[in-house]
């Protein structure tokens, strides 16, 4: 149930939109498709999902490649494409018919899938209304169950939270967590904290290249960035005495902040050996420590430094 691109390339005309790009998603798996608008997450998907052919590369999806065995790639992925494409003028639960009878639900189970993803998605007090009368956060709620109704073995999601409230988006996010236990799941969103919560992976794509691909962890070591330190020392007369001291040491970088001047960030190469030598130097210059507190580098700030 894996997914494997290779030396993919895709080209609009003379645009490059991929440029020799290659992942692998394994089954279990939930991985995060981040990039800013145009980095080409949503062709990448398309090509995935055989709506698009690949210029250069291979695709393989569950071992078959895309190219000579669509209908059977078809049957194996759920998509829910990023615009939500559906039926305004049909019930919720009619259109669910539908889309099981298109993705080749036997009738005999046709009803029993409907029930499931009815309740999955938290469709039943709308189970009856035109799709036209749902509000956006529903519809995507109904867009998420055509592309699982047919139970399959990878999940290809284009922003499957977009529009949805708080509470929905986390009831979302358990129900992605709950599939990526037993699919393959490839997921885009531009909510990074839903990543970091949601995600065991995180591939980022930028001007139709990835430019990284790791855990939230890995990433972070990544960045030039890194974790920093929010040090307050006390006991001290002079704030340049203490800048002088603490810039002395090779291994990390600071920097005064805040109203008081005895206040510091620090960036060290790395934190545990940081916070032991600041110990040691306001012991040995008679200072104390008021406060120190460690800040892990967000997730949004390792994207803009991978994507500007």
């Amino acid at each position: 149930m894996s997914i494997t691109v290779q030396n993919v390339s895709k080209y609009y005309g003379s645009q490059k939109a991929l440029n020799n790009i290659s992942f692998r998603v394994d089954t279990g798996e939930v991985v995060g498709f981040l990039g800013p608008n145009g980095a080409g997450k949503t062709t990448t998907m398309k090509i995935i999902t055989t709506y698009l052919a690949a210029s250069e590369g291979d695709v393989t999806v569950s071992g078959l490649p895309v190219e000579e065995n669509r209908k059977a790639v078809r049957a194996k992925i759920g998509y829910l494409p990023e615009n939500n494409p559906l039926y305004t003028d049909m019930q919720v639960i009619d259109y669910l018919r539908f889309a099981a009878s298109v993705n080749g639900v036997k009738k005999e189970e046709t009803d029993s899938r409907i029930k499931e993803m009815v309740v999955l998605c938290g469709l039943d007090s709308e189970k009856h209304k035109y799709i036209s009368e749902l509000s956006k956060g529903y519809r995507q709620r109904v867009g998420l169950a055509q592309a699982m109704i047919h139970d399959p073995e990878i999940l290809i999601l284009d922003e499957p939270t977009t529009g949805l409230d708080p509470n929905q988006i986390v009831e979302i996010r358990n129900l992605i967590r709950k599939m990526g236990e037993k699919k393959t799941v490839l997921l885009s969103t531009h909510i990074l904290s839903e990543v970091e919560a949601t995600c065991d992976r995180i591939l980022i794509i930028n001007k139709g290249e990835i430019v990284a691909d790791g855990t939230a962890a890995d990433l972070r070591k990544m960045s030039s960035a890194g974790d920093i330190l929010h040090l307050k020392v006390g006991g001290a007369d002079d704030p340049e005495k203490v800048l002088s001291v603490l810039s002395a040491q090779q291994n990390f970088l600071t920097e005064k902040t805040g109203e008081s001047g005895f206040e510091f960030i620090i960036n060290p190469d790395d934190i545990r050996e940081a916070k032991k030598l600041i110990f040691s130097m306001c012991a040995e210059n008679g200072w104390y420590i008021d406060s120190l507190t460690a800040k892990e580098t967000k997730l949004e700030d390792i994207f803009r430094e991978l994507t500007n």
